[in-house]
């Protein structure tokens, strides 16, 4: 038995067959052949390695005329373990002795050298990314197009990755995915919001599980204490199994408060939204006693399509689909949030150095205007269906909001003149996601119908952390006082100004900052589905006069660990079941 310590994303607690992702983002299935059958895949393993070496010398010849022997000597590693008899003779016999294919037990021993070499002084250490290399240059010849991927598996599984794209993520088998873990990432990851999203424990931060893990293994991952357990010995096995029977009983318990209102115990009505990023999650939503959706991420309509763009009507079906199962509650439809770590990087020719700081979001837009303008004639065409709202995101400055309301005037007048019928008073918000558009809410409010708080980008930029960095992930947290400071002056201002306030980012879902946040101000959160129940629970046993005095004595505090702590506390008081 092995524990993993990560980040816990995605609460819960999953107990599974684990299935691991290779280097070329394609899991290697454990499978077996007929004992007649262990030559071929011998045969098929030898001429795999032949090409594979024939490439690596080409490789290292065109290097070698290019930027010199010295540099062409990197490939001399790569070269070598492609014909180290040893490591071959365990890869032929573990095929001999299992009848296993001849991509499992490339994928398997390989991974063996990767743990081995992780325990070794740190020149060693360094070779695993070799391994990896040298792994996924020999499946590319084995599997060549028969890769098998996560959109159509048959059996309930654990996906573990090095790290999860925002394309892999948007193509999930949500019926037999039960949990998700990576190496990488950190609380606002992209794997972290869809797990939540789904409703499913993930645990992200873990640096090597992936080489610790094989395809097969029983692993339990444990969303809420941030910890990954490989091959579990069977009284832990017991100990989680009572766990999982108690959260059950509890979620049981939690569906009884679906269709009554959120209201604070003196009365106080607060208004609990979902987050999604695909139209199906809009029925979750209602599902779990959501009363709108507060945030549509529309970039996720760009990670199914390999050579093209959506269409306006792409955009316009999977619109008019989400306002007409709400029936009438509020949609918020956020403008594209493409650029940084989505859809755009991956397909430039010369990717952003710096791209969470560069053309992304609103800029993106900016520059690419016929695109915002497709998005724009869509939701303005959708909205006469039903209670939409325009949400701008990662607005800086003014003039930004100002530009992006003209080119939706401009996009009105373009459909009237086209006789396309469109509604004049759709409500304009912008996030307010970086320091300097909450520093200036005041000058904002005069210009917005409302304002949202991105979280996620908020704690990033006022941090100086990047959120999908797992190296740092400890830096990132919504409890910085600076954070809640500039939280708690926006609130302030939309009060001020007749505002109205939404927090959507994953801060909201955290079950630990909701008295924190009722006592700011607060009363729109648009959160992921699964935590709305939770919410709503916490939210009917308290006063809003309890969550005043939390939000006094934690502005009294001068660290993150104090005000965690604090909150933490107060959070078991009120809902125990919640630990």
């Amino acid at each position: 038995m092995e524990i993993k310590k990560g980040v816990g994303v995605s609460p819960g607690v999953v107990i599974c067959q684990a299935v691991v992702l290779d280097a070329e983002e394609y899991r290697i299935p454990e499978r077996h052949v007929g004992p007649n059958q262990a030559d071929g895949e011998i045969d098929r393993l030898e001429k795999a390695l032949a090409a594979s070496r024939e490439e690596l010398i080409d490789l290292r010849d065109s290097t070698s005329s290019k930027l010199g022997t010295e540099t062409a000597a990197i490939f001399d590693f790569h070269l070598a373990m492609l014909v180290d008899e040893l490591l071959l003779k365990k890869i032929r016999a573990k095929i001999k002795a299992e009848n296993t294919t001849a991509e499992f037990a490339v994928a398997t021993i390989l991974r063996e050298y990767a743990r081995d070499f992780l325990q070794m002084p740190e020149f060693w250490a360094d070779r695993v990314k070799d391994v990896y290399d040298i792994e996924k240059r020999i499946l590319r010849r084995l599997i060549g197009e028969s890769r098998e991927g996560l959109s159509n598996l048959t059996e309930d599984v654990v996906v573990l990755a090095h790290d999860l794209t925002p394309s892999q993520t948007a193509g999930l088998d949500r019926k037999h995915i039960l949990g998700l873990a990576t190496d990488a990432g950190g609380r606002t990851s992209h794997t972290a919001i869809v797990a939540r999203a789904l409703g499913i424990p993930a645990v992200v931060g873990l640096n090597d599980v992936t080489v610790s893990v094989d395809a097969g293994d029983t692993v339990i991952v444990d969303g809420n204490r941030g910890i990954v357990i490989i091959s579990p010995e069977e009284s832990t096995i017991d100990e989680y199994q009572k766990h999982l029977r108690r959260q059950i009983e509890f979620a049981r318990e939690l569906d009884q408060l679906r269709d009554l209102p959120a209201v604070t115990m003196d009365g106080h009505e607060v208004t609990l939204l979902g987050n999604i990023e695909f139209p199906d999650e809009a029925t979750n939503v209602i599902a779990k006693g959501g009363q709108g959706i507060g945030l549509y991420r529309t970039e996720f309509l760009y990670l199914g399509t390999e050579n093209s763009e959506p269409t306006e009507e792409d955009h316009y079906r999977a619109y008019s689909k989400v306002i007409e199962i709400m029936e009438g509650r509020p949609v918020v439809i956020r403008t594209l949030d493409l650029g940084a770590d989505k859809y755009t990087q991956a397909r430039a020719a010369v990717p952003e150095r710096n791209p969470f700081l560069g053309l992304r979001s609103i800029r993106f837009c900016f520059h690419h205007l016929q695109l915002f303008k497709t998005q724009l004639r869509a939701i303005l065409r959708a909205s006469l269906k039903g209670n939409v709202s325009i949400l701008f995101p990662l607005v800086t400055t003014l003039m930004e909001l100002r530009q992006a309301k003209m080119i939706m005037r401009d996009v009105m007048e373009d459909l009237e003149e086209e006789g396309i019928d469109v509604r004049s008073d759709v409500p304009v918000g912008m996030m307010v996601e970086v320091p300097s558009a909450a520093l200036q809410c005041d000058k904002f409010a005069q210009e917005v119908d409302y304002f949202s708080i991105g979280t996620n980008d908020l704690i990033q930029y006022t941090l100086a952390v990047d959120r999908t960095n797992e190296r740092v992930a400890p830096l990132f947290t919504p409890a910085n006082p600076a954070v809640l400071r500039l939280i708690k002056g926006v609130i302030r201002s939309g009060q001020r100004h007749d505002v109205g306030v939404t927090l959507c980012g994953e801060m909201g879902s955290d079950l630990e900052y909701i008295l924190l946040l009722l006592g700011m101000g607060l009363r729109t959160l648009s959160v992921a589905p699964p935590a709305i129940p939770e919410l709503k629970k916490v939210i009917r046993s308290v006063t809003i006069e309890r969550a005043k005095k939390v939000s006094k004595k934690v502005s009294t505090f001068d660290s993150d660990k104090q005000i965690v702590s604090f909150l933490r506390n107060q959070l078991r008081q009120v809902l125990p079941e919640a630990y």
